[in-house]
């Protein structure tokens, strides 16, 4: 079994790849992704040669090599300049109280079916059921306005 996994070291090379598009899934981010290249670069160093160590290094040389070349070209073409995140993307966006804001306290508010500890923008208090618009968030307290 290990003398068939010794000369067909291409296929850990194809595992290895793989798994790193997987776990590139997770974030997103297309730092995984560049260990999915090197692996294939492995790979294709396996194709020439049985030793393990050259194939390490070839590894090694164009994951680096695609952090620094690939990665940027990448991240340029799917991560645009001005893409909000989740937290940014809340602003704006209008709901109900759920629960009342007293003057100058917190109450809750219901925003795309999750609920949000709020307080006002002017510190007047709120009934429950006014329709709301975030104009802010720090941390996890938005800062709201009656929607007009």
């Amino acid at each position: 079994m290990i003398q068939y996994f010794a000369e067909h070291l291409w296929q850990l090379w194809l595992a290895v790849s793989f798994i790193c598009l997987i776990l590139e899934l997770t974030n997103s981010d297309f730092f995984i992704f560049c260990f999915a290249v090197g692996g294939i670069g492995g790979l294709a160093a396996s194709l020439f040669t049985d030793t393990l160590w050259i194939q390490v290094v070839a590894f090694s040389i164009v994951s680096l090599l695609s952090i620094f070349f690939v990665r940027p070209v990448i991240l340029k073409y799917f991560h645009k300049p001005g893409r909000k995140s989740n937290a940014d993307a809340l602003i704006g966006r209008t709901g109900k109280v759920e629960e009342a804001i007293p003057g100058n306290g917190f109450g809750y508010v219901r925003i795309d079916g999750d609920s949000w500890k709020a307080k006002t923008s002017d510190g007047e208090p709120l009934a429950a059921g006014t329709d709301v618009r975030v104009i802010k968030m720090e941390s996890i307290i938005v800062t709201v306005e009656v929607a007009r």
